[in-house]
């Protein structure tokens, strides 16, 4: 009988997903120098068009790894401490049991 893949499994491939970007690795750098940044201070400093952005940032979002409060006209994000640590673990014990792991 085949193994379902577990929450847990599921999780840590959203948060991988989500990391897949250069991009996206650049918005989380810039969102972990500072407290939070604004949606157009991010697209004074990317080289991309804010479509784009608003696209990287969605998908950060959905995977729970960043926040975003509206406080019109613009929308102010910042990491989700709660999810980031989460990934961080999950992705600590993942690379733990590769490393542990019998080799070929």
């Amino acid at each position: 009988m085949k193994e379902k893949l577990t929450a847990d499994q599921e999780r840590l491939a959203r948060f991988a997903k989500a990391l897949g970007h250069p991009v996206r690795v650049a918005i989380l750098q810039m969102l972990a120098r500072q407290t939070c940044c604004y949606h157009g201070d991010m697209s004074e400093i990317l080289p991309i068009a804010k479509s784009t952005l608003s696209q990287h940032l969605n998908e950060l979002k959905d995977a729970g790894l960043i926040q975003g409060t509206i406080t019109p006209p613009t929308v102010k994000y910042c990491i989700n401490n709660e999810n980031w640590t989460l990934a961080a673990k999950m992705f600590q014990t993942l690379f733990t049991e590769i490393v542990n792991g019998e080799s070929c």
